[in-house]
């Protein structure tokens, strides 16, 4: 069944700007390979696809498995290829005698450069271009602002039908998989990222894989959590605890929070991101606890689970009306555990909107 996640109109506005910002980066065409930057300016959701954008016009390559989808998602003039992509591009690209093509680097294999470059016209070359799609998509519109919401709150609702499960003896697999489980019950397509679920010392690894491990009476467990929905991403971030938190770890939390809450007050337009990174840390340092923070406060998250802009210590994005970033400090001491609280936010007018409504409290068990 075919997904569309904007109305039609939307993704044609999208390739109109892009057909209009052509001249003034000297380009003839931009061509997308299957990548998010495809999906949001075509509406293709397929997993093979090729997007050549010129003045007035899309074009979009396929082949014949996604024929009636490709039919039914996006308003392109929709070419099915009946061997490899790069040779219907290269022959669209003779026919139009398309001269400077910019491509994506970070978005193509080299496998597909290398064919596509050894194959051009005499006349023609690929110039590449980095970024311009991921800042158009910086800034989300109405519509999207409604799907991450939907993402989050199934994101949400599935952590708390899945939460009063977790007692000591089950593994971290196990209560992994159940919130995986969970959030498709409940509309999600899949994960937005492996979710994290990490016990006791494990804790401290910001990025732990759940294991076979058993979480114990006594565990403080991170639950890090995110789903795609209709092509969306959420994210979150909450603790558990197995029993009654030590003074050591509710001193350690009560920062982490106030960080978090340091950082969420920062947002607003015309910040820059490192503005809010640093609101976070501060007040890490002053419970001496800034050493322990040692990844950036949040990230964008979209059509991918990270995407710009980050926010980090060196980052000069300024934040506009309609971003959506997590906000997710968090401390981590080898040996005792890591504590990390993370929400999803969107940029309003004067200040922020945040979208995750699970409670902050230390979930004990």
């Amino acid at each position: 069944m075919a997904i569309r996640t904007a109305p039609a109109g939307e993704f044609d506005a999208r390739r109109r700007t892009v057909s209009a910002g052509l001249r003034d980066r000297k380009l003839d065409a931009l061509l997308v390979w299957l990548s998010p930057n495809l999906r949001y300016l075509s509406g293709f959701t397929g997993s093979n696809g090729a997007l050549l954008v010129l003045p007035g016009r899309g074009d979009l390559f396929t082949d014949p498995r996604y024929d009636i989808q490709a039919a039914q998602e996006t308003t392109c003039q929709v070419h099915i290829g009946k061997g490899p992509l790069v040779d219907a591009v290269l022959s669209a690209i003779r026919r139009l005698g398309v001269r400077r093509i910019g491509y994506e680097p970070a978005r193509m294999t080299c496998d597909v450069f290398e064919s596509l470059k050894s194959h051009l016209p005499m006349k023609s070359s690929l110039v590449p271009v980095r970024g311009w799609i991921e800042e158009m998509r910086m800034v989300k519109s109405p519509g999207e602002l409604d799907l991450i919401r939907r993402s989050v709150q199934t994101n949400s609702r599935a952590f708390e039908r899945t939460v009063g499960r977790a007692k000591p003896g089950m593994s971290e697999s196990d209560l992994a998989a159940e919130l995986e489980y969970r959030m498709r019950r409940l509309g999600a397509e899949k994960p937005s990222f492996d979710t994290i679920v990490a016990g006791g010392a494990r804790s401290a690894l910001p990025h732990a894989q759940p294991t076979a491990a058993r979480i114990a009476a006594g565990d403080l467990v991170v639950v890090d959590m995110g789903a795609f929905q209709e092509g969306y991403a959420s994210d979150m971030t909450r603790m558990l605890f197995l029993g009654r938190a030590v003074p050591r770890l509710k001193q350690m939390y009560a920062a982490v929070l106030e960080a978090q809450l340091a950082a969420i007050d920062a947002v607003r337009p015309g910040v820059k991101a490192h503005a809010v990174d640093r609101a976070a840390r501060r007040v890490l340092e002053r419970h001496h606890l800034g050493r322990e923070f040692v990844h950036s406060t949040g990230h964008g998250l979209g059509l991918e689970i990270h995407e710009p802009p980050r926010v980090g210590k060196k980052e000069k994005t300024m934040l506009e009306k309609g971003m959506t970033i997590t906000i997710e400090p968090g401390v981590y001491l080898e040996g005792l555990g890591g504590i990390r609280l993370e929400d999803t936010v969107v940029v309003t007018g004067n200040g922020c909107e945040v979208l995750t409504p699970t409670s902050k409290a230390l979930r004990t068990l």
